[in-house]
């Protein structure tokens, strides 16, 4: 496991887009069908956009209908970190790297029954896919 990549605030602010810096350093929500959620046949991995960690493999991305890129499982058990998520008065549990504390999205337990059952529900601008990886 790696050490905890830790930046100011100015230094995420710099590296990342204000919708970037919104959604994973703020634990916001990009609008449902804005970025990309599409499910394709590339082999790669999805990493995080904030420390280039990876996240998730396309192979275990699908379509779930809810305008979010949705994945059944994380790419290892280090890959990511899962916390309870009060907030919007609700009780979900909060997605985050766990390499550098970002905000992914939420994990809920609908995914496919065929697979894991759960939903990794990821804002797209929190993910950048590599190809052929």
């Amino acid at each position: 496991m790696r050490n905890k990549i830790a930046k100011s605030e100015a230094e995420w602010r710099e590296q990342l887009t204000p919708e970037q810096y919104r959604v994973t350093r703020e634990q916001g929500t990009e609008p449902p069908f804005s970025g990309d959620y599409r499910v394709s046949d590339e082999h790669g991995i999805y990493h995080c956009v904030c420390c280039q960690a990876p996240l998730f493999e396309n192979e275990h991305k699908f379509d779930a209908g809810c305008g979010w890129p949705s994945f059944d499982r994380p790419l290892g058990k280090h890959s990511v970190e899962e916390r309870s998520d009060t907030s919007h008065g609700m009780v979900r549990t909060e997605v985050i790297c766990a390499h550098c504390d970002a905000h992914l999205g939420h994990v809920f337990p609908d995914g496919p029954p065929e697979t894991t059952g759960l939903r990794y529900c990821i804002n797209s601008v929190a993910i950048d896919f590599h190809g052929g990886e």
